[in-house]
């Protein structure tokens, strides 16, 4: 094991020093100071936690219990926490995968027994997150077909409550046409000052990534897809850039960071200057990443932020929370997990487990920055950290 981390160090290394920060090209929307990560510590890339960081755990399955969970996602509506993931009984994409959610009543500490969210016959469910409103919390479910590979079929549905007890029937997601949304949806919607809700979907039958858009209130309907200014070329097609989330920087331009599937362990990222109706191709930004799921957004004063495994290869571990506070350039970082002896051992064997801290997604609530994650694919967990021990 500490042969095989040397050697990811050393990757790592490479990957820098092949791509000199400071000679970014002024098109790339951020940049990355020097040092921030060490790639010699890969515990914790030479980063230390935040005061006050804490984590708690919403489900550790026992021997009798769905033994593959991931995809979390929180949202605070009318001050309870729900967090919804997608949970089988072994394996990733199982048909028997549907979608679970728990609450917590005291900021996270602790949590109800799993519940059913949504399940399919015929297929399979995974998780879309949520849209919370003063009204009204809507839950997005992405329902997919029992076939694979190219032919695999999913769409967005969602359900929606106006106390977090009883739901509505699930019905499909429309777009501004009046067609359903033949795409699964992303789990990262983010509402801007504007009540513009923006986000992205995997548009079918070849999961093509692509940024959507609603000014309907609810996100139920009205979506439309915004536009890449040269079009979507065929080496994106079955995406390369998958999986965004996104910040806003200071004078309003909209910047969306995707996971490169091309392998370059590097995030890529694509700008919006019309509150997401038109999209910059996505480009190579110098961001070490590991092929993996990441959250961004804003804090309340309006510094951009990542949550994500920047470790330049193929390890889901440390987690990290990087900050820019001009929204522009990324040079404070704090440790949310640590790997080493700090990382769970995996419990249970299955199709897909990756070790480590997978597919981070992120709220502020309660004065908190808090993230949920899986740990292994096994444990469905978050940590909160006071937004007070992240001021300059």
């Amino acid at each position: 094991m500490r042969q095989s981390r040397s050697l990811f160090a050393a990757a790592f290394s490479a990957l820098l020093m092949s791509t000199p920060i400071n000679s970014q090209a002024q098109s790339e929307p951020f940049t990355v100071a020097d040092g921030l990560f060490c790639a010699t510590d890969s515990a914790a890339l030479g980063l230390t936690m935040a005061e006050g960081t804490e984590t708690f755990t919403i489900f550790h399955p026992a021997e009798g219990d769905n033994h593959y969970n991931n995809g979390a996602v929180l949202t605070d509506f009318k001050g309870t926490l729900f967090c919804m993931w997608q949970t089988s009984k072994k394996d990733e994409d199982a048909e028997d995968t549907y979608v679970a959610y728990s609450e917590s009543h005291d900021g996270g500490r602790t949590w109800k027994k799993p519940m059913l969210l949504a399940s399919v016959t015929g297929g399979y469910c995974t998780s879309g997150g949520w849209l919370a409103t003063n009204d009204s919390l809507v839950a997005y479910i992405n329902i997919w077909d029992k076939k694979r590979g190219k032919k695999q079929r999913g769409e967005a549905y969602c359900m929606t409550t106006a106390d977090g007890e009883t739901w509505s029937n699930i019905r499909p997601v429309m777009m501004l046409n009046g067609k359903p949304m033949n795409a699964i949806i992303e789990q990262d919607l983010h509402v801007l000052p504007s009540g513009r809700i923006v986000g992205a979907a995997h548009f079918m039958p070849n999961l093509v990534a692509s940024c959507i858009y609603s000014d309907s209130p609810l996100g139920i309907n009205g979506w439309v897809k915004g536009h890449l200014s040269e079009g979507e070329k065929p080496s994106f097609a079955t995406s390369n850039a998958i999986e965004p989330s996104l910040f806003r920087q200071k004078d309003g331009t909209l910047v969306m960071v995707f996971r490169d599937q091309n392998s370059s362990f590097r995030k890529l990222a694509s700008v919006s200057h019309d509150e997401g109706e038109h999209w910059t191709k996505p480009a190579l930004t110098v961001f070490p990443d590991s092929r993996s799921k990441q959250s961004a957004g804003n804090l309340p004063d309006g510094t951009a932020y990542f949550v994500s495994n920047p470790v330049g290869y193929k390890q889901r571990v440390p987690l990290v929370l990087s900050l820019s506070r001009d929204t522009r350039h990324f040079n404070r970082a704090f440790v949310l997990r640590r790997g080493g002896s700090q990382l769970p051992l995996r419990r249970y064997e299955g199709r897909y487990k990756t070790i480590g801290y997978s597919y981070p997604k992120t709220i502020i609530s309660g004065g908190f920055i808090m993230t949920s994650y899986s740990t292994n694919k096994e444990d469905i967990e978050i940590t909160r950290v006071p937004l007070s021990s992240l001021k300059e």
